[in-house]
């Protein structure tokens, strides 16, 4: 049987005629030995050669009497003189033509049309990869997809591998033709599988060409190449992806059968052989995996990423509910279905005890999808952070002084994760719905005791408490002497800023978004063996702006407007030799052109000055409804505050974070009008007996209606029109006055005071971990790590080799001792064991601030400057470079490598 000719098409004549003609000495016949593979409208066309357009014309002849005839119309009809070359396709053999006929043609023969060699002359190359030559494919692909430009140069061999790259890009878009080292994997698959055009030109592909393309692919991405190229020849390239996570999510079910018969049917023909699903899941939830990596670092490439893994991932659970997959999946680690699976699991056992929620919880977290899904996350984290409140001991206030603190640490946190649950569930799911609502009605129905009992404790205190008889309570009027004055000592400048209404949820939110790289907070010490806590202190009677700011500013029981501020606060100052100033809104935002006002700026660059700023913006919203919409304030929620925080801190001045009063959200349905009182005189207070849900408040402390109202204590109780929140009440969140303070990170912590971790601030029940009772007085109840006793402070400390902790163990080795040697004002051996073994207890990472208080109680010496101290324990452990110790995360968080300090400090006992 004889060989079937080659055929050519229109590329593969220019080719050869741009080869021929600069040596046809002035022949016009080209008799081209294959069939013509061009259509009717490519039989005439121009070709360039040696700058010249030379026309062509095509026929077919299947006789030598044809090949004669159509030259001889041509010579002498067509363009008898001219220069247009007729070329002659057919299968007419060379020894049947005449050497008459032979001399009009080109070398006097039928030119053979050598693929390899139009290839290698396409690509500018001097030899091409001998596999080509055999794939027939590949090369009549090349011949066709020529782009425009022509083929990129491929130097002095053309490669298999570069040629099909080129093939790829020039047919489906898959890469760059120009570019030889793209990075061709299982992602940059899946990822063209998702563009509009690309799985659509690779459908439109002979057969032949896509089986080549499918094999080729396979060697170099692997094994889900030829299952995602099917979908995308089936037209359905877009769901390769969602299809590949159901894979995995079938293959993994506890009913695989089942489901895999089911997926089958999704697949269609697509699926050779149930073989080769496994590779292909596998392949899938790789990619999104690394996806769901990316998104997790954040930034612009993170949000992409995660709009990407959560459309996939969407669009597989519709493929799944089609399909009637949604019930067997259930349980899958990476469908959205599956996280929403877990979360319901959660929210019905909101109703019990913490335990189950709280395996529940860890099995949420677990899920693929918890950190792209992080608002529903968090809420799942409060409600059981609220549950483990709810089981909790119940706090009771023995007396205003405690219950102001103990607000500040534990119910204000309560306040806040209320607040966050309140906004509801992204998903919004009527189920985790319906158990957050419930879940809210009860811990508001404890909170409500709680003020029940504050506030009859507030009734009995208010009769007699005075500034000169605080009974163990912070007032208001003596915040700038408790805590402001004495970060104004030795020369101290610090930043008075109050934000008017802010309440205890509040303020710690505020606080913990304050970077630790750059603050510090600090607190006063207390006596070894207690705990440091945050100040709170108690609000003028009713708790309005007038009467507690005023009080506040002032140092002493005022009420007056911003003049009456002005001039307490001066006056304070000035009985402390200090000069101070007092910005009030308007006074401090600067004009077009400045963040601040210059007049501002210069009080705090003064070295002599004290400087006060009130923001109202907490306060102004209660009213205009901001809060409607979110509970939580973030730094930058609040008009200048950042802008306030940074110019402090470019001033190093330490920053006393206060409030006034705080307030109350108005959570009742919509349609709940005001409560119907005599004597109404603000939303939250009035004249006249006490009916259910207020209290009567008489004494020294009474700033209005001649020293004796009655104040609403529940909160649902409002005597005005609706507004988002109030104040002027008897509650815990009205009466406690949040005070904070913070020192620029590097600096000195003022005498008398002491860093206060973060890992410290939230209550155990928001932290969880053990299950331990909230502390009754948190300032005289020791709690953590590091409040144990004192230990001799003799270098001596630790006498008998082999025991002792880890920490101990480094600072008696031979090693450490050599190297404190060369450390000048090294910290003591207690100090650093006790630091090193905080970091060990906790994992290896703590921030500096706790690194230091762990050393500070075991010695009792307080560390005023922690980040100076960590740079200490650098040098003593960091021997030869090894990073034993070292600040990460941009110096918030120091980290312990427990296996180089066991390296490098074996256990030794002192010289």
């Amino acid at each position: 049987m004889a060989a079937a000719r080659p055929a050519a098409g229109r590329r593969a004549i220019e080719v050869l005629l741009e080869a021929e003609l600069p040596y046809a000495e002035g022949r016009r016949l080209v008799l081209v030995d294959a069939v013509w593979a061009g259509g009717d409208t490519d039989r005439e066309f121009t070709v360039q050669v040696e700058g010249t357009a030379r026309r062509v014309h095509v026929t077919d002849q299947d006789s030598p009497l044809g090949i004669a005839d159509a030259w001889r119309r041509h010579s002498t009809d067509t363009d008898p003189g001219g220069d247009s070359v007729l070329v002659v396709t057919g299968k007419v053999p060379a020894d049947q033509l005449g050497w008459d006929l032979r001399g009009h043609a080109v070398r006097r023969r039928p030119l053979a049309v050598e693929r390899a060699d139009i290839v290698r002359q396409l690509f500018g190359t001097g030899d091409l990869d001998t596999r080509m030559v055999r794939e027939t494919w590949l090369l009549d692909a090349l011949l066709e997809a020529e782009p425009t430009g022509g083929w990129p140069r491929a130097g002095s061999v053309l490669t298999r591998d570069r040629a099909v790259r080129a093939l790829l890009a020039a047919r489906t878009g898959l890469g760059n033709t120009n570019e030889d080292s793209l990075d061709l994997d299982a992602d940059t698959l899946f990822d063209w599988s998702r563009t509009s055009t690309g799985p659509r030109r690779f459908a439109e592909l002979a057969e032949q060409e896509r089986s080549g393309l499918t094999a080729w692919l396979a060697e170099v991405t692997g094994p889900a190449a030829p299952t995602l190229l099917a979908l995308a020849a089936d037209g359905r390239g877009t769901d390769a992806l969602p299809l590949g996570a159901l894979a995995s999510a079938a293959l993994g079910c506890p009913s695989a059968a089942d489901a895999g018969f089911a997926l089958g049917t999704l697949f269609g023909r697509a699926l050779g052989s149930f073989d080769a699903l496994a590779p292909y899941a596998t392949a899938a939830t790789g990619v999104l995996t690394r996806w769901i990596a990316q998104a997790e670092a954040g930034g612009s490439a993170g949000s992409e990423a995660r709009a990407r893994v959560l459309t996939v991932l969407e669009r597989a659970d519709q493929l799944a509910e089609t399909a009637r997959l949604t019930g067997l999946l259930s349980g899958d680690r990476l469908l959205p279905s599956g996280y929403r699976t877990r979360l319901r699991t959660l929210a019905s056992a909101l109703d019990g005890r913490p335990g189950p929620a709280q395996a529940a919880l860890r099995d949420l977290a677990d899920h693929q999808l918890d950190k792209l899904l992080a608002d529903s996350t968090e809420r799942a984290h409060t409600a059981v952070r609220l549950l483990r409140w709810l089981d909790s001991p119940q706090f009771a206030p023995e007396s205003v002084g405690k219950g102001v603190r103990h607000h500040i640490e534990s119910t204000g946190w309560v306040d806040l994760a209320t607040g966050i649950l309140a906004e509801g569930d992204a998903s919004r799911d009527s189920e985790i719905g319906e158990a957050y609502h419930r879940l809210i009605g009860r811990v508001r129905e404890r909170r409500r005791e709680l003020d029940e009992q504050f506030a009859a404790t507030l009734a009995t205190w208010t009769e007699a408490a005075s500034q000169q008889a605080p009974h163990g309570a912070l007032l208001i009027e003596d915040v700038l002497a408790e805590a402001a004055a004495p970060l104004a000592r030795d020369g101290g400048r610090p930043l008075v800023l109050v934000l008017d209404g802010m309440s205890a949820d509040v303020a710690v939110e505020l606080a913990a978004g304050l970077d630790r790289r750059f603050w510090t907070e600090v607190v006063p010490a207390t006596p070894a063996g207690s705990r440091s806590g945050r100040l709170a202190a108690v609000a003028m009677l009713p708790t309005l702006t007038k009467i507690s700011r005023t009080s506040l500013l002032s140092g002493t029981p005022a009420e007056g407007g911003q003049d009456v501020e002005r001039a307490g606060f001066t006056s304070f100052w000035k009985k402390r030799r200090r000069e101070a100033v007092l910005f009030h809104k308007g006074g401090y935002e600067g004009t077009a052109g400045h963040r601040l006002a210059p007049e501002l700026l210069g009080a705090l660059a003064d070295e002599k000055t004290i400087v006060g700023v009130i923001v109202n913006t907490i306060d102004d919203a209660l009213g205009d409804g901001r809060e409607n919409g979110r509970a939580r304030w973030r730094i930058g929620d609040i008009a200048k505050l950042a802008d306030l925080l940074g110019a402090a801190l470019g001033a190093g001045r330490p920053v006393l974070l206060v409030s006034d009063h705080g307030h109350i959200l108005d959570r009742s349905p919509r349609e709940t009008g005001p409560t119907v009182a005599d004597g109404a005189q603000g939303a939250r207070w009035r004249t006249g007996p006490a009916q259910p849900g207020e209290v009567e408040l008489a004494g020294p402390r009474v700033r209005a209606a001649g020293g004796r109202i009655t104040a609403a204590w529940r909160d649902d109780l409002r005597y005005t029109a609706r507004q988002a929140g109030y104040h002027g009440g008897a509650s815990l969140a009205e009466v406690t006055v949040p005070v904070l303070a913070f020192v620029p990170s590097g600096s000195e912590i003022p005498t008398g005071w002491t860093a206060l971790p973060a890992e410290d601030t939230a209550p155990q029940w928001w932290r969880g971990g053990a299950e331990t009772a909230e502390p009754q007085e948190a300032a005289s109840t020791p709690r953590g790590k590091g409040n144990r006793k004192p230990p001799p402070q003799s270098e001596g400390l630790f006498p008998q080799k082999g025991h002792g902790t880890l920490g101990e163990q480094t600072v008696r080795s031979k090693p450490y001792e050599t190297q404190r040697e060369f450390v000048r004002n090294a910290p003591n051996n207690a100090a650093v064991a006790a630091a090193l073994d905080a970091l060990l207890a906790a994992g290896g990472k703590l921030s500096p601030a706790a690194v230091a208080s762990a050393a500070q109680a075991a010695t009792g010496k307080s560390e005023r400057n922690p980040q100076r101290f960590v740079t200490m324990l650098e040098r003593l452990l960091n021997i030869d470079g090894y990073p034993v110790l070292q600040l990460v995360e941009s110096g918030r968080t120091v980290h312990l490598d427990r296996e180089l300090l066991r390296q490098q400090f074996p256990e030794g006992a002192p010289s």
